[in-house]
This record gives C-alpha cells, structure tokens and sequence, in this order.
C-alpha cells in the first residue's frame, strides 16, 4: 500500500486513482500531522510526500519518519519552491518529483524506487506476444531468433514490455531511459523506435510497436 500525503484534495485524489488504476492500493492523508502518524503506524510499501503542508511540513514528516522506519519516499514539489535537493536527500527522500508532473512519470518513478529499494522484486525475464526480454544477459529474443539491440535501443523495450498498457510520449521515454531532459525539437527518439522496427520486422511480420498518434507510442495490441 502506498500513502499519498497530500493537501490539495484534487491531486491527492487524482494521485490516489491512477495508482489504483496502476494496481496499487492506496491511503491518505491532508496534513502532516496526520500523515506522520499513518506512516509511523502502518507498514506502506512506500510514502508520497507534499513538502507544503499544514500541521508539519513535508520535511519535519520525512526527519520524523526517519527516526524509525526506511519506508521509501519520494517528495512532491511544486517547481517554484525553493528545495534543496541535497538535503531532502539528507533527510531520506528517495526521489523527488517536481509539479505539476506527468502521471506517468510518478508511476515509473514509484517502480523504480521500490526495484532499487528492494521493495519490488522484478521478473528477471520480461515476454510479450513471441519476444523475451532477458534482463540478466541484456539480450532480446523474437522465438529462438536474437534481436542485436543497441544499449539505447535495449532500454526502449525494457521500459515497454515493463509496463505493456502504457502510451509513452516521446518525452517521457527519453527521460525516462537516458535520465536528460528531452528537447521538443529532438529526432533521436524517432531514430530510435525506426530502427527499433525495423529490426524486429527482419525476425517477424507481427507489429510490435504502435505510433499513437498526438501521443506517443505503445506496443501493439
């Protein structure tokens, strides 16, 4: 279960809902008060975390929590705040994320917190249709026949076959697989997914990878 601290019911709402719909059960709380005594008594997989909120804020919360329990968290913050992010780090944040955000960059943050934190155990052998994703050996398979991927190429469809019902932006790929910030004018991702096509095409005539189109990419249905 993952508690959402948040004080703006909408976002706490909005966050709470796409992490259901993401399959994760969910609590929350308003203010940090409240929020600090949830977390210090139950057991959550993982802490989302306002910084400006009522009660406590979200750094007394998280040197508070800190005391006792290694829940991962992750902070939410809004862009015109003035945040150090070394001492969040300091105070234990996991990852922080900046407002507004993308929602789909919450749920692959949350994944990649709880893989890293050990919260997670991931599958070492993602599959989808005919492919198998070893991710141990860093190889790819259409049958028995290798795909020849490069390391960027490697990543694309890790990320993919990792969250198969997701559309990811162009963006959202990027930075998610590369950790820069993408730039709107940037033909490197459309390189990527060409290339990506037209090597699979060479071991099958089954689509792999749809173009959504105003939206981004998904694997195909």
């Amino acid at each position: 279960m993952i508690l959402v601290i948040e004080d703006d019911v909408m976002i706490n709402n909005l966050l709470c809902k796409v992490l259901n719909d993401n399959g994760y059960e969910t609590d929350s709380a308003l203010d940090g008060e409240i929020g600090l005594t949830k977390a210090l008594e139950k057991e959550y997989e993982m802490v989302l975390l306002d910084l400006m909120l009522p009660k406590k804020t979200g750094e007394e919360v998280l040197a508070e929590l800190r005391k006792t329990k290694n829940t991962p968290a992750i902070v939410l913050s809004a862009k015109n705040e003035v945040i150090n992010r070394i001492e969040l780090l300091r105070l234990g944040a996991d990852d922080y994320i900046s407002k507004p955000f993308d929602v789909d960059e919450v749920i692959l943050r949350i994944e990649a917190v709880l893989r890293r934190t050990g919260s997670m155990t991931a599958p070492s052998t993602l599959e989808y249709k005919k492919m198998r994703l070893d991710k141990e050996a860093k190889r790819v398979f259409i049958e028995e026949e290798e795909i020849t991927c490069t390391v960027m190429e490697y990543s694309i469809l890790e990320l993919m076959l990792e969250n198969p019902n997701k559309v990811f932006s162009k963006r959202n790929l990027f930075e998610s697989v590369t950790g820069d910030e993408y730039l709107s004018d940037d033909n490197t991702m459309n390189v990527h997914m060409s290339n990506l096509r037209k090597k699979i095409a060479k071991a099958t005539d089954e689509p792999y990878i749809d173009t959504v189109y105003g939206m981004g990419y998904r694997l195909s249905k």
